[in-house]
């Protein structure tokens, strides 16, 4: 029986073998069998295989080397290396820019305690000492008493202070206007009231300190020397004089004395005062000729001065406003130039 069965499936198999083609010469058949047999690689193949290998180990090179850094910040290292991380660069970027600003905004409420304190301190000896002139009196005064004879009582007091030692009287006069004047000119220029420049300030105090107030005390002497008449022409021509040839020296050197003081360049100096020589002239012929009538018609010599320094808050605030414009004009463009060409090459090392 197992000999009926084998010869036909022998039969069989023969009969395929005679009708289909080697297998040398099918490629299926040459795929299949090549787990069987070890076959030695061809010269191309070794060069993809490298080649493959190469592009997968650099990609994994670069995956490696650029990766995005997080949001959190790096502990411990100041200057961390941001690599795409344009977002993280943003924050830092706004955070010191917060920070700066609020450096900036402690410092603007730490001047401003300041200038509040000296304006209201100052503020308050001067009103004390004008309203206790008389406190060595005061046993037994009433208040209408007190407030009747406070005028009066600061008034001699002032003469004596006069007769005592004139020039430094003047001085210290003009110090306080001239200070109090550049204030006004800061507040008129938009600046708050307790967030006006101490420097600016004491610089314009101290030239009407320590110029104009002695310059003055002897031009008044000088020119009642000049014009020794007492007709009616002498008044308009002291007028005359005054805003012509004294106003002009005036503000000549007080120009030339705050740009010292602010440590300017003598070009820079006189080529502003060049500029605005003129319009402050011609500035003052709209103010002075109208109060010199009264200075030169109806007030004594030696109380001109005080007149005069009444009238000065207004004209400081005017001459203060000549002097400084320019020179603060040109510090914030010298600013502004400096800042955009810091920027400019930042941006050109941020592109290389």
């Amino acid at each position: 029986m197992a000999s009926l069965y084998t010869l036909p499936s022998h039969h069989k198999f023969s009969s395929l073998a005679k009708t289909h083609k080697p297998y040398s010469s099918s490629p299926s058949l040459l795929l299949s069998t090549k787990p069987f047999t070890k076959s030695k690689p061809s010269k191309n193949t070794i060069l993809s295989t490298k080649k493959t290998r190469t592009l997968i180990t650099g990609s994994l090179t670069e995956d490696k080397e650029v990766v995005p850094v997080k949001d959190k910040p790096l502990k411990g290292k100041s200057n961390p290396l941001l690599v795409n991380g344009s977002k993280d660069s943003d924050l830092l970027s706004s955070s010191s820019s917060s920070t700066v600003e609020s450096d900036d905004e402690e410092e603007r409420m730490t001047s401003r305690a300041i200038n509040a304190t000296i304006v209201l301190g100052f503020g308050t000896l001067a009103v004390s000492r004008l309203l206790t002139i008389d406190h060595d009196y005061w046993h037994g005064w009433t208040l209408y008493e007190i407030l009747r004879y406070l005028p009066e009582h600061n008034w001699i007091a002032y003469e004596q202070a006069l007769k005592a030692n004139p020039v430094l009287a003047k001085m210290a006069i003009s110090g306080i206007v001239y200070s109090i004047g550049d204030w006004i000119a800061q507040c008129y220029e938009g600046k708050p009231i307790f967030e006006f420049d101490r420097t600016r300030t004491f610089r314009s105090g101290l030239v009407g300190f320590t110029l104009h107030g002695s310059l003055s005390h002897y031009y008044y002497q000088f020119c009642e020397a000049l014009f020794p008449f007492e007709d009616w022409w002498v008044v308009p021509a002291k007028v005359a004089f005054d805003q012509t040839v004294w106003a002009a020296v005036w503000n000549s050197i007080y120009y030339v004395a705050i740009g010292l003081l602010r440590f300017e360049s003598p070009d820079n100096i006189f080529s502003e005062l060049k500029a605005t020589f003129w319009l402050m002239l011609t500035a003052g012929w709209k103010l002075w000729p109208f109060a010199h009538l009264i200075t030169y018609g109806v007030i004594p010599l030696e109380q001109r001065l005080l007149w005069v320094d009444c009238v000065e808050l207004i004209w400081v605030t005017i001459l203060s406003t000549y002097s400084n414009e320019k020179s603060e004009a040109r510090i914030s463009d010298t600013t502004l130039e400096a800042n955009s060409s810091s920027s400019g090459s930042a941006d050109e090392v941020h592109h290389n």
